[in-house]
């Protein structure tokens, strides 16, 4: 198998999961009194230290919540609901995770205004225009850091300066595929949200960080749990795991990067060799993905194509809707012909050259038969 859809879901390393099992012997519910109830709370507030020293959190709380989405749903619905006296304007973009523009569009439903920032010719962010968008009635910009499908990395500290002179204003950045690939600056930015499972974790665990003074209004309720904010019995072989996944995804991070760099750049002059083979992927994207689109032949077709190889790889987002085309590609390229025939190949320190060299190999057996059809 060669596996190249770590951009979806990482395999669970070997070290987490063997934190998991061992805090799992901890049979104690963490809201108890009693001794294990303790045990299992100690462990809780343990791997808290653990993930605010990793990550040189000041100020900054966690929730622990089942993944990014939630994450994202909690910070976007907690603030909308909790602030909406002070205005319903909320700014965002059109590259954002569908746990972000879905819930923003439920939002719409209750009298929200939703704002779209313009993208430039190199795909960034317009920010002279994201600064007329702002108001006196904004509560909210939620931008991701890095597009899921493109890997374009979000100008986000220009975006938290910018907002130093809107303090009724926050501003949260889904860090899902950015941390633990890239170094990460979280303490100019009210809420960020990660998830275990894109670092080598495992699914069902993820965190909303966020400003100790910001209050949010829950969306699940409950009773007594590890925060006000979200209810629920406290998952401590989860939460343990978490803080593993995190430590081990921050160690070597810059050898890491520059061997899928060098990767990312092995795939590339291989695959642009290829006539009606278009690169989407631009200087402004991290290495871990490289979207690329394939000429007269749908992005679906080419992906199963490779699959009877026993190659994986992605048409878009794992989570987005069944539509025909990635949205970010044709925002990106106004070209709505390689938005349906994009695939995603996502990259990672576990990807090894002979498994490119042998996608390549595959990858061009495939465009040639499809071609010819």
């Amino acid at each position: 198998m060669i596996y190249l859809d770590y951009s979806a879901t990482t395999p669970v390393n070997s070290e987490v999961l063997d934190s998991f099992n061992k805090a799992s012997l901890i049979t104690g519910n963490a809201n108890s009194l009693h001794k294990l109830g303790v045990n299992a709370q100690n462990l809780i507030d343990a791997s808290t230290k653990q993930i605010t020293n990793l990550l040189n959190l000041q100020n900054k709380e966690i929730i622990y919540t089942s993944g990014s989405t939630e994450a994202n749903n909690l910070a976007i619905m907690g603030i909308a609901l909790k602030y909406q006296t002070r205005g319903k304007h909320i700014i965002t973009t059109k590259y954002e995770h569908s746990s972000v523009s879905s819930t923003l569009d439920y939002l719409k439903t209750l009298g929200f205004e939703i704002s779209y920032i313009n993208t430039l010719d190199n795909g960034l962010l317009d920010l002279e225009h994201f600064k007329s968008l702002l108001r006196d009635d904004t509560i909210l910009v939620t931008v991701n850091h890095i597009n899921s499908e493109l890997g374009l990395k979000m100008p986000i500290e220009e975006i938290s300066n910018i907002l130093k002179n809107y303090p009724k204003c926050f501003f949260h950045v889904d860090m899902t595929q950015s941390i633990g690939k890239i170094k990460v600056d979280l303490n100019n930015i009210d809420l960020v949200s990660m998830s275990a499972h894109k670092i080598y974790g495992l699914k069902g665990i993820g965190a909303l960080i966020k400003n100790k003074n910001l209050e949010l209004e829950p969306i699940i309720h409950g009773g007594k749990s590890t925060t006000n904010y979200r209810s629920g019995t406290p998952c401590h072989p989860l939460i343990a795991s978490l803080a593993k996944a995190l430590r081990l995804s921050l160690e070597n991070l810059d050898n890491n990067y520059n061997y899928v760099l060098d990767l990312n750049n092995y795939l590339k002059d291989n695959l642009k060799e290829l006539k009606d083979v278009y690169i989407n992927s631009n200087e402004y994207c991290i290495p871990h993905i490289l979207n690329v689109s394939i000429k007269d032949v749908k992005a679906e077709t080419f992906m199963h194509a490779l699959e009877e190889y026993d190659v994986y790889v992605s048409t878009k987002t794992a989570c987005s809707d069944n539509d025909a085309y990635s949205e970010s590609v044709y925002i990106f390229t106004s070209d709505m012909e390689r938005a349906k025939s994009s695939i995603r190949i996502s990259l990672s320190p576990l990807t090894t050259k002979e498994e490119l060299d042998k996608f390549i190999e595959i990858f061009k057996k495939c465009y040639s038969k499809l071609k010819q059809l």
